[in-house]
């Protein structure tokens, strides 16, 4: 599948660091989004529009912020829908809703093209190294087809069931990502406020039965107030979270530790934290525990001093 034309639509955080990936590998990569210069820091070939784009590749890449952008994109006077041809490979890797993917999978299906949803795990650093994990619904042939390009992307690649597998699993993993992450920065402004060593403290959970991603990947570069800019801000985590509510909801699952990340990501958005990457979340648990900051900076990475 060398001669397979790729085209990347939407080229933020997490598209722009997989289409330099495609672009360092020798992939000719056509781009689009709304924000020129982030085609151009990307390394892609600048389309036009997205019809433009679709008319002219052979695999659709989408990295977008939630089913409603997907399905504008998808849906719109000149979106993916009214360009697309037979034989045509739609992968979306954005996180979106298990029942929108659906509805669109089928709309594509009439149309000849099959659409993966193709949920990305590992954040900003795994997606800048080409190291993510995927996590991939819809036809497995489609999926083998264009394994080669998403090879570029990931090291791990699972086919997880039929459409809107891959979103599920997304959800999934991503709330367990939230509950890790939010929690782990509570425990860490206690430890600050109760004067112990942080690095002592993550060193005895990662030996421990506390130890998480966030204790193992995101706190030791934290605490020396690295806060791994790029990667999910608090607004779009707490999307996610909410989008678990919904899709527990959908299945009659009740969740019972859903408060948790849902007021923590909620206090970082009213706290001026929005934008910022999800990791200061911790600088809001410590805004509202007396000003505790978990280095010797005064001010945090983004949001409020």
């Amino acid at each position: 599948m060398s001669e397979t034309r790729v085209g990347f639509i939407g080229l933020g955080n997490m598209g722009g660091r997989m289409t330099r990936c495609l672009v360092t590998a020798g992939v000719d990569v056509l781009g689009f989004d709304a924000r020129p210069e982030s085609i151009t820091a990307s390394g892609a070939r600048a389309a036009a529009s997205t019809g433009a784009l679709v008319d002219d590749v052979d695999v659709v890449l989408l990295s977008l912020p939630d089913s409603r952008v997907v399905e504008a994109v998808i849906d719109g006077e000149d979106g993916v829908l009214r360009h697309v041809r037979p034989g045509q490979v739609v992968v979306d890797l954005s996180t979106a809703a298990p029942a929108s993917t659906r509805r669109i999978n089928a709309d594509l299906a009439e149309r000849g093209v099959a659409y993966l949803d193709a949920g990305i795990s590992g954040g900003a650093a795994a997606a800048e190294r080409g190291a993510l994990t995927l996590m991939v619904g819809g036809e497995e042939e489609a999926l083998d087809r264009v394994r080669p390009v998403l090879d570029h992307l990931a090291q791990q690649i699972h086919h997880v069931g039929p459409s809107g597998a891959g979103h599920t699993t997304k959800l999934l993993n991503n709330f367990l990502n939230a509950i890790a992450l939010s929690a782990t920065a509570e425990v860490m402004v206690a430890a600050k406020k109760a004067d112990l060593d942080l690095q002592t403290v993550l060193d005895v959970l990662n030996a421990s039965s506390g130890v998480n991603f966030a204790t193992l990947n995101r706190f030791p570069r934290i605490i020396h107030g690295d806060y791994l800019e790029g990667g999910l801000t608090n607004t779009l985590m707490l999307k996610d979270v909410t989008l678990y509510l919904d899709l527990l909801g959908s299945l009659g699952v009740v969740s019972l530790n859903a408060p948790g990340p849902v007021a923590s990501f909620g206090l970082a958005r009213a706290l001026g934290y929005a934008d910022a990457i999800s990791n200061t979340v911790v600088d809001a648990i410590g805004d509202v525990s007396g000003g505790v900051r978990l280095h010797d900076d005064v001010v945090a990475a983004g949001g409020t001093a």
